[in-house]
This record gives C-alpha cells, structure tokens and sequence, in this order.
C-alpha cells in the first residue's frame, strides 16, 4: 500500500476537504448521475462517492442507497484512498481486514468492492470513487476498472472546477442587476404561494410580506414592518410569539408556534408559523425567510378527535370497572371459586392499570406514543413497594412504549409480582425485585428476586407461566429465560425496541 498521506498532516487534508462546496444541491446531483455511470458501468447495485474525514465518511454522491454517511472506521475507502491504483475486494467475507466490519455483517451487506481514490490538485487523499455488490466477484475485469478510473478522473475535475468557482472573487461576486433579478423572482415565487410568506432582517424584524399576508390582513405590507405584525395577533398569543421569536433570533435556531391571526373580517384563523435563517458563507445571518400557514381545520379537527379519545377512554376503563364488578358477583355467590375469582380480578385491575399509564395523562389522552416502561414498572408495581421505596428497585436504560406494548408488558410484570408475594422474594418481609433495563440491540428486562426462601424450579408449567410466555414470547415477538437460582429466581426478557414503541 502506498501512503500518500505520510508527510501531510491530517489537518491539513482535512481543511482540503472542506474547501468543496459539495453540500449544494446542483453539485449533489451531478456527483449522482456520474455514481449511477458507474454502476451501469461496474453492474453494481451501489455506487458512492466518498469524503473520508476526521471520524467518518460522507456520501457526497450515490447510487442504489440513501446511506449518507457511516464511520471512519469502518469504511472502506479509507484504505481505498491511501493506494495509487483501484482497490478491489472480491469477497469482503475473506478478507481479514473486513471480514468482521457491520457493514460486511449487517446492512447493506457488502460482498464485492472497487475502489478508485480521488484526489486532489495537490495530491492529498479525499476519498474514493466506489462500486459495491452484495455478492462476491470472482473478477474485476480491465473495462471496468478503465470506466472507474476514468469517471473518478471526471468527479475530480467537477470537484476542482466548484471548490476554484467558489473561492473565485468573481464567482461571489453578484452584479447589483443580478440581486435584483433574483429578488423579483423570489416575489414572484412566494405570492403564488398559498402561505402567508414573510422575511425579515437579522435582528428579528420584519421587511418584506407576500401578496398573500396583505390580502389575509387587508392591510399593506408596510403596516406589518418592524414589529408590527404583531398587531394581528390574538391578545392570548401576543406575548408567547413574540418570546419564541426573540429566542430564536437571539440563538440562530429554527423558529415554530401556532398563533391565532385576525383575518381582514375580524375572524382569528389558527396559523403555523416557521422561520429560518439564511447564512452567510462565515456563518453569520444574512436574514430570515418565514411562512405562515393556515391550520385552523386541521386544529377543529384535532379538538374532535381529541373529544373523542377522551370518550373512547372513559368507555374502556368502564368496561374494566364492569367486568371487576362482575368477578365481585361472582365471589359472592360462588364462594368455591373465590381464589381462582381474586387472581383473574387482580389480572383486570393490572390491565386497567397499564390502560391509564398508556392512554391518559393528567386526564387528557395520550395522541403520541411517548410513554415509558419505567413509569408502567413503577405504576403496576406501587402496591408492592415498602415506604422508603426500596423493596423494589428499576435501575438503567429508559425506553417508549406505546398502547401496543404496555397490556402484555402489564401481564408480564403481574404475574411475576404475583408469584413473587405467594412463593417469592416479596413473602418475606426482607426479600426485594431489582429490575434491570438495557437497551441495546434489544431491550433486555431482568427480574431478579433476593432475600426470599429457597426456590426450585416447579416440576410443571403453571396458568400463569403461560400467561408470561404469551405476553413477552407469542404477542411481543420476544424471548424468556428463567434461572432458577436458590437465592431467588432470575427471569431474562428480549424484546425488539420497535416492538415496544411504534
């Protein structure tokens, strides 16, 4: 392997780097066509073109992938770029410098790769020019390697081309008459738009509204300039506006709310305005492009759905009161199955409880999935927790849940609960449940009983052993491992995370 980085310091190649304009869009595209010649070219499913940097490599042109980026470590073309001749893995399955590399292992699977480095008019490393399958090759053969070479030698000069238009005085240069054509065609452009389209300068005030905020407000636009477009507002929304505005202005960030804005008829509509700033090439705010947009049915219609989940949920905790009402009848007057009766109500108000975790809160629905496991664990398991909160102790990762997931999960730590008060660490007054949660590939609940009498493992099955395998294994998709121990049972649950939160 040739280094041709030894005598060049990092920073220097990566300051070369960085002198390519190649975020812009028309430079993107350009850098695709010539990655999809070479996949015609190569007959690949994949090609990209790379920038090798400091901890990563960006995808500056593709083909066959919307993969943008993925670390140093483990791409390719870093090796691809320090050699003076194509690089070419035939089976990255083989090859020990690959062979255990997540893109080989995992998505997207590589199996043959070629290498072609770009580099620059100084001769610094950038990247490579590259052609992946997902299976191996037994050959490269010389037309391809020529295609290769020769489209490298053509995103090189594209490259050079932009990164010499761009530090050229001349190209940053626009002519007054040029300014002004494209102010007029950003006039014409924003009133046709169907918002409402507003800029202002970089310290947050106002200069320009489109045709469209004049006809909304029957007002002309200079009667909205500076901080006068506040005037419009609902009196409620005035001062949350204009505090989200000035937090914006004052950071440099994005800047979004709903407000209320009086139509020329006096009607207030609900809109939702954005903002964004527009940079300079230093990084500086050269001034804010924003719209308005008319959201006032949307939010009608989010009242009613709204309303309606509120009802949905008020029937559905009726039905469980119903149906522990009716075990109670059921008690009374069949007294033998009084101990099989208590368990099945138990199992109801457990799911009644995870019902409210998940669909309420405060006593408003819940319309995202951004509950918690924690907050389920903690909730079903309040009744079995000493004073000082250490009988039972959740510990690590937190992770979403969402109304799929939180009727099995509740199943799942109930029976757990319930064998542990009957048999368990909790029929001893010193016994305790740590539950552990990682997340990692999967989520992992660990249930691990101490301080209660000997356990052995039962000689069968029980109802509510199945009842913990139908949860985790047959509705979550997940696995289960019981570990007896004589110090207090272990139970191990897998779960997929994007099983357990949409």
């Amino acid at each position: 392997m040739t280094d041709t980085t030894s005598d060049i310091p990092e920073s220097a190649r990566l300051a070369v780097i960085g002198a390519y304009p190649v975020e812009a869009d028309a430079i993107s595209a350009q850098l695709d066509r010539l990655a999809r010649l070479a996949a015609r070219a190569c007959n690949a499913p994949i090609a990209l073109v790379s920038f090798v940097e400091a901890d990563r490599q960006i995808f500056i042109g593709r083909s066959g992938t919307d993969l943008s980026e993925t670390s140093r470590a483990d791409s390719f073309c870093a090796h691809a770029m320090l050699e003076a001749d194509c690089t070419v893995v035939p089976d990255a399955t083989r090859d020990p410098r690959f062979s255990d590399n997540p893109l080989v292992t995992g998505a997207p699977f590589i199996r043959f790769y070629a290498g072609q480095p770009l580099v620059s008019r100084e001769g610094i490393p950038l990247g490579s020019l590259c052609v992946v399958d997902t299976v191996p090759r037994d050959s490269f053969d010389e037309d391809q390697r020529l295609a290769l070479e020769t489209l490298a030698e053509a995103v090189m000069a594209l490259l050079e081309r932009w990164r010499l238009e761009e530090s050229s005085d001349r190209y940053l240069a626009l002519s007054k008459s040029e300014i002004a054509h494209l102010e007029r065609r950003f006039q014409v452009l924003a009133d046709a738009m169907p918002q409402l389209v507003w800029s202002a300068t970089p310290d947050g005030l106002t200069d320009y509204f489109n045709e469209g905020w004049c006809e909304f407000t029957g007002q002309p636009a200079e009667a909205s300039y500076g901080r006068d477009w506040m005037q419009f507002l609902h009196g409620e929304d005035k001062v949350p506006a204009a505090i989200r505005w000035r937090e914006a202005v004052e950071s440099g960030g994005d800047y979004e709310i709903e407000y209320r804005l009086r139509r020329h008829d006096g009607e207030y509509r609900w809109v939702l305005a954005r903002g964004l700033p527009v940079h300079l090439a230093d990084g500086s705010i050269s001034r804010w492009i924003g719209t308005c947009t008319d959201i006032h049915e949307q939010k009608a219609d989010s009242e009613r759905l709204d309303v309606l989940s509120r009802e949905l949920n008020h029937r559905i905790k009726n039905i469980f009161a119903v149906i522990g009402g009716l075990i109670a009848m059921t008690i009374r007057t069949k007294p033998e199955f009084k101990a099989t009766a208590v368990e099945l109500r138990d199992r109801v108000l457990s799911l009644g409880r995870a019902h409210d975790f998940v669909r309420s809160r405060g006593g408003q629905p819940i319309l995202h999935p951004h509950a918690r496991l924690t907050g389920l664990l903690n909730t079903l398991l309040a009744p079995y927790q000493d004073a000082e909160g250490q009988r039972i102790v959740i510990r690590g990762d937190d992770v979403a849940i969402d109304d799929r997931s939180a009727t099995p999960l509740a199943l799942f730590v109930h029976e757990l609960a319930t064998n542990a008060v009957k048999y368990g660490a909790l029929s001893e007054g010193a016994g305790r449940i740590d539950i552990a949660i990682r997340h990692a590939a999967q989520v992992e609940i660990e249930w691990i009983e101490s301080g209660g009498p000997p356990v052995e493992k039962p000689e069968a099955s029980g109802f509510g052993s199945s009842l913990v395998d139908m949860s985790i294994v047959r509705q979550l998709g997940g696995t289960l491992i019981y570990d007896w121990r004589p110090d207090g049972l272990r139970v191990t649950a897998r779960i997929a995370a994007n099983i357990l939160a949409r």
